[in-house]
């Protein structure tokens, strides 16, 4: 129909103000859509059907609209779309909307069409828009082709057998898996089952389930056939690639057909020759488009059963592309004739241009350094620079590869230079008369005296007739000696160790601890480790333990001098630090106490060694049950019933457990609510500490005997160690003798 320009441009400012409309309010869609396709249908002008295209595929398309409304306006639109496809006019934009329009119609009306059979006529039309889109996909405009493979992905989605929510089933068969009779109540919650041939009763009079899934199978074939061809487009094969994600994540039932497909897909295959940039951009992005989908499915699904594969086809694209795209995308090798030292005849004949000059500075006037010799620029700031500062290791990183980029030409010309001025430099030294001093006696040495050493007497006036600007460097004429520092008193000693002791417990703080899983092949060494091999929490506790037990042994003197040493500071300070946080810092007090009682051995081992018969008992100093004593009594008082794994822990990794601490440990039942805290501890000891056992049993008896609370918990330890204890008895016969 003839429209005038005025009019025709009338009309379409007046449907973008419709548009507008709807965009704001979703809720004008139904009236809207009504409302424009009497204007855009078939008969209307180019400009009118590319926006009633657009805009359907967009109204069906947009999340704001109510899958309900959708369904309801996909009836009276699907005539519309159907006589526009079948206009002898084919317009590349209007086939491109009304495909990406079907490809959002198909499933609702597939919907549409389960709950309501009778309407046959939305069927039919829907059919025959799915005829003729199939039909002339091959022959369809390039853009519309991409939107054919989309609608396809569709199709082939509704048509195979997808996952049903069990609890949304038919209320004419409750008990069914799978609904056989469809009626309103199936789909009150359609966000639960998706559209596809599990909710596709089997008596459907339209909808024949044998039918459309053999359609929906070659559909994917059809799809699935770019990518074993030979040679097709890169656009396509991305565009069926990243619509075969959406198949493999919603229908299990084709997946491992669609993965086994895209493992049998090589893109360097598809690379033609001449192989253009053009090719190699298409090939990577096959490559990658491809590689992206196999890591997205072993990322939802990590033990998918053709997990191994695709890591392995992975490996292969990336190996392909690189043999049969990069090589070709190298760099030209290097030109047959060279580029650089060529003489003037070839340089003429060849056309080439000579290399840049480099620039040399010349060298200052007087006495010439090494450093001045081999600096061949004029920056300030570069030849001020110490470049011992560095480290040897990041030297030769950062020269080797600056090395390999320098142009021979430049390295000529500064190699040439450096050789003009060190023969110039020896032509100058060789022309100057040599000293007077030397003509006349080669081999003298002259003895140097330090600077602290008077000259003589006869020497003073010769100095001083010789100009102050010509004396020579008074450093040079021999060693400089500092003075002795003043000796320390003991007490600076113990005060300068007590500072380095606090900075060492500071560092802790700020350290970080050793990593908890060890690699295969690793060991734990104990006592045998180095201190210093590592720089975490742990090495630093180690070396403050040494340092207290080790290093100071054999010479404390006698025991109780009264004279206090650095060890005794750095074991306060440990003292002080466990207790800071004991909960947190158990570890370092039981490796600490483990040192001592070691440390002690090794020490009375030492001195009986060297005892004699007419010696006197010898004496040690022991500080292992002194500490141990000192931490039980600093953290027991802050101990509850949650702390029993920690306190069981501690006295389970202690290397000694003696009557003292067994005593320490019955004073927790003092308290009624420690009760099973002091039991429960004791227990552990009898039981995997034999040597400490009868110990243990005695701190028992006491408990049992002293608290009258404690007397459950304790019988039943004492009823197992010792069913004859004469406590035991006791109470029993007491409390059989009150019974009336």
């Amino acid at each position: 129909m003839a429209q005038s320009t005025g009019n025709l441009g009338d009309q379409v400012a007046q449907l973008n103000a419709a548009r507008t409309l709807v965009l704001g309010d979703a809720a004008f869609y139904p009236q809207i859509v009504n409302g424009v396709l009497p204007i855009v249908g078939a008969r209307a002008h180019l400009e009118l059907r590319r926006w009633g295209a657009e805009f359907l595929a967009e109204t069906f398309s947009s999340p704001a609209l109510a899958l309900v409304q959708k369904e309801q306006l996909s009836a009276v639109a699907l005539q519309m779309l159907r006589d526009t496809l079948e206009l002898p006019e084919k317009d590349t934009l209007v086939l491109k909307h009304i495909v990406e329009a079907a490809a959002s119609l198909y499933p609702l009306v597939f919907r549409h069409i389960i709950n309501h059979p009778e309407d046959t006529a939305a069927w039919e039309n829907m059919t025959a828009i799915k005829d003729e889109i199939l039909r002339r996909w091959d022959s369809f405009p390039f853009p519309v082709k991409v939107c054919c493979i989309k609608f396809v992905q569709r199709v082939v989605q509704v048509q195979t057998h997808g996952v049903t929510d069990p609890r949304v089933r038919s209320r004419k068969d409750p008990q069914a898996t799978q609904p056989v009779d469809v009626d309103v109540d199936h789909f009150q919650r359609p966000e639960q089952n998706e559209t596809s041939l599990a909710i596709v009763p089997r008596n459907h009079p339209l909808l024949s389930l044998p039918n459309l899934e053999a359609e929906a199978s070659g559909l994917l074939d059809r799809l699935l056939s770019a990518l074993q061809e030979d040679e097709s487009d890169p656009l396509l094969v991305n565009a069926t690639l990243n619509s075969l994600s959406v198949l493999v994540r919603t229908r299990q039932s084709i997946g491992n057909k669609i993965i086994n497909a895209v493992l049998s897909f090589v893109p360097a295959k598809q690379a033609r020759t001449p192989i253009t940039p053009a090719v190699r951009v298409g090939v990577k992005s096959m490559e990658r488009t491809a590689r992206a989908l196999m890591v997205n499915i072993m990322r939802r699904n990590n033990n998918h059963p053709l997990a191994s594969k695709m890591q392995q086809h992975i490996d292969r694209l990336m190996q392909s592309r690189q043999e049969a795209v990069d090589d070709s995308s190298k760099k030209r090798g290097l030109p047959t004739e060279p580029t650089d030292g060529l003489d003037n005849a070839k340089r003429a004949r060849l056309e080439a241009e000579s290399p840049p000059l480099l620039k040399v500075p010349p060298l200052p006037s007087g006495p010439i350094s090494y450093a001045q010799l081999f600096t061949l620029t004029e920056d300030a700031g570069l030849s001020s620079f110490d470049v011992k500062q560095l480290p040897v290791d990041l030297l030769v990183k950062i020269v080797v590869p600056l090395l390999a980029r320098v142009e021979p030409s430049t390295m000529y010309q500064a190699v040439d230079a450096i050789r003009s001025r060190y023969q110039t430099v020896q032509k100058q030294q060789a022309a100057q008369p040599p000293p007077a001093e030397e003509e006349d006696d080669d081999d003298y040495e002259p003895e140097y005296q330090p600077m602290d050493v008077a000259a003589p007497e006869t020497e003073q006036p010769a100095q001083s007739t010789e100009p102050a600007d010509l004396q020579p460097d008074l450093v040079s004429l021999g060693p400089f000696v500092l003075p002795q520092p003043p000796p320390l008193s003991e007490t600076e000693a113990a005060d300068i160790g007590r500072g380095a002791v606090g900075r060492v417990f500071d560092m802790l703080a700020t350290s970080t601890t050793a990593p908890a899983a060890k690699g295969k092949g690793q060991q734990n060494l104990g006592f045998s480790r180095l201190a210093g091999s590592t720089f975490d929490r742990d090495a630093w506790v180690t070396l403050l333990t040494r340092l207290a037990t080790r290093a100071p042994a054999g010479l404390e003197g006698k025991p109780d001098t009264g004279k206090p040493t650095i060890s005794d500071s750095i074991r306060e300070t440990l003292y002080r630090y466990i207790l800071e946080d004991f909960r947190g810092r158990v570890n370092v007090g039981i490796m600490w106490l483990n040192e001592e009682w070691y440390n002690d051995r090794i020490q009375m081992k030492f001195a009986a060694s060297q005892r004699t018969e007419d010696d006197e008992e010898p004496s040690v100093n022991i500080h292992y049950d002194k500490w141990s004593l000192r931490l039980l009594d600093g953290f027991l008082p802050y101990l509850d019933s949650r702390d029993t794994k920690i306190f069981i822990r501690f006295l389970s990794e202690i290397p000694e457990v003696t009557i003292p601490v067994t005593q320490r440990i019955a004073s927790l039942a003092k308290d009624p609510e420690r009760v099973n805290l002091c039991v429960q501890s004791l227990m552990y000891l009898i039981m995997f500490r034999p040597p400490a056992r009868e110990m243990c049993l005695n701190a028992v008896e006491d408990v049992y005997q002293t608290y009258e609370e404690s007397r459950p918990a304790a019988s039943k330890v004492l009823s197992r160690w010792r069913p004859h204890s004469t406590v035991l008895e006791q109470t029993l016969v007491t409390r059989t003798e009150n019974q009336p």
